[in-house]
């Protein structure tokens, strides 16, 4: 199977999905001239051109016009350039976006992607590198997917483009120019389905995004120790699939989640409150969870190093937990 990178499979999937609808078209800072300032709109550039806009720095309608344009019978993919700046345009989000369907009794149609970078780069400091996924969580209304594979980028993200549902997207900075197998034929990726990136019978690791593959480099450390380590890449947080998690549960009866949003009330915490009250029986452990120090993420690369976790962190709580 051929290879592509993490970006050129978002690419295709816009590309293969405006061929196919025309109300689908995308717009947002540095997209249409430059391509995004992290490639994933190369494979479009030329084509659709007037379905693909650059727009000037303003989020709030950025965001507020791709509700009105959903409305009007348009499937607007819209990006928001780094998750940090969603805060800067949070009232068309959380006000209208997440609460518009429900408000008009489902006859609003809110069939749009909110889609872009997340997470830490080299030193991109405070105002560039926040995880901020469990907001959108947390605030009913909106499907939140988060890949961290290739493959699964574009699955995911066709499925996006075909469900009547708002959906954000969280891609990592650090997984654009990662390279996977991604089948030329056609595909999607259900919502609320995980993928188990490595079976294993001694300890479950919950992860999503980057802390997938920080998981995956703990678990072949463990394996040296003679400890077997499941990883279960949720893939999307909204529905998440609780069959999956609580199948490797039974089998394992120990948990680490793993996150590389802050620990203080990161999805893991939602995640593990539902395992302690539903599966409390079968843990033989408490729960255990991984994730940033509560500090914004410091420029020093450093101490971005020392607030953010990674394949040590997972290393050090499942033997916790063993």
């Amino acid at each position: 199977m051929r290879e592509i990178t993490f970006s050129e499979a978002l690419g295709e999937a816009i590309l293969e999905e405006m061929s196919r609808d025309p109300t689908i078209f995308t717009y947002g800072e540095d997209i249409a001239k430059q391509g995004g300032i992290f490639g994933a709109y190369k494979p479009i550039l030329g084509k659709y051109q007037d379905r693909i806009i650059d727009t000037p720095i303003s989020e709030e309608v950025i965001f507020g016009s791709a509700l009105g344009a959903s409305l009007a019978g348009m499937r607007p993919v819209a990006e928001f350039h780094f998750a940090d700046f969603l805060f800067t345009g949070m009232a068309a989000i959380a006000n209208q976006i997440m609460k518009f369907k429900y408000m008009t009794g489902g006859q609003g149609k809110i069939h749009l992607i909110l889609r872009g970078p997340d997470g830490i780069s080299k030193s991109a400091a405070a105002q560039h590198s926040e995880s901020i996924e469990t907001i959108f969580m947390h605030i009913p209304g909106i499907k939140v997917i988060i890949p961290s594979t290739p493959y699964d980028m574009k699955g995911l993200f066709k499925t996006a483009l075909r469900v009547d549902d708002p959906v954000i997207c969280f891609e990592h900075k650090m997984l654009y120019k990662m390279k996977g197998p991604v089948p030329e034929e056609e595909y999607y990726i259900p919502f609320g389905v995980a993928d188990v990136k490595k079976e294993g019978k001694d300890v479950t690791v919950i992860a999503t995004s980057r802390m997938v593959h920080e998981s995956l480099a703990a678990s072949e450390e463990l394996e040296k120790e003679g400890i077997s380590v499941e990883v279960i890449d949720l893939r999307t947080l909204v529905p998440w699939d609780k069959e999956t998690v609580f199948k490797s549960v039974k089998k394992t009866h120990k948990v680490v989640i793993a996150h590389e949003t802050w620990r203080r009330a990161g999805w893991g915490a939602e995640i593990a409150a539902t395992i302690q009250e539903e599966l409390f029986d079968y843990l033989d452990a408490p729960i255990r969870r991984v994730g940033a120090k509560n500090v914004h993420i410091p420029f020093s690369p450093p101490l971005q190093d020392f607030v953010i976790p990674d394949k040590n962190s997972v290393i050090e709580a499942v033997r916790s937990v063993l």
